[in-house]
């Protein structure tokens, strides 16, 4: 191989690795489910892709399944649903979800009996939830996660390929 083929070919390798940690940084990421507090929405050792882009151009929402830096770790990854947002109320009266005071539908929860007190979401934060109430550490224990933890929105579970799906 003469010298230019290896210059060219050292260029596409540099391009593709910068492309690649581009994309990684900035757009999508890929997160492996690790535990039950998402049942039954995501499952044990599945993939996902996380959509890193998506937060740039508007705010996380309700019911957004998002990716975080844990606040008591931030080295730590959690995966969770957003139950509330900045400035509205969330509760628990035996198990059953009320944001603002009005009970929310939940189809895709395991519901808990257990009762969470009122708490008003300060700006800035969200409040999170796993889908399998009874197993789930989230904002009932470590409070309101800061916008600026999330990493970003999980789109699609991309394995394993019986079970590739749009996260909902």
């Amino acid at each position: 191989m003469s010298r230019q083929a290896v210059k060219e070919w050292a260029q596409v390798i540099i391009v593709a690795v910068l492309f690649g940690l581009f994309l990684r940084g900035f757009v999508v990421e890929r997160l492996v489910v690790d535990g039950p507090s998402m049942e039954p929405t995501l499952y044990n050792h599945e993939e996902l892709l996380i959509n890193k882009f998506v937060y740039r151009f508007s705010p996380p929402k309700r019911n957004d399944v998002i990716v975080f830096r844990y606040p008591l770790n931030p080295s730590l990854d959690y995966i969770k649903r957003i139950v509330a947002v900045g400035g509205q109320t969330v509760e628990l009266r035996f198990g059953k979800l009320y944001v603002d005071g009005v009970p929310v539908d939940e189809p895709m929860v395991r519901p808990s009996t257990g009762n969470f007190s009122k708490v008003t979401v300060p700006k800035g934060y969200v409040f999170v939830m796993g889908d399998n109430r009874p197993v789930s550490e989230d904002s009932r224990i470590f409070g309101p996660v800061p916008e600026s933890n999330i990493k970003g929105k999980a789109m699609i579970v991309w394995w394993p390929i019986s079970r590739i799906r749009m996260i909902r």
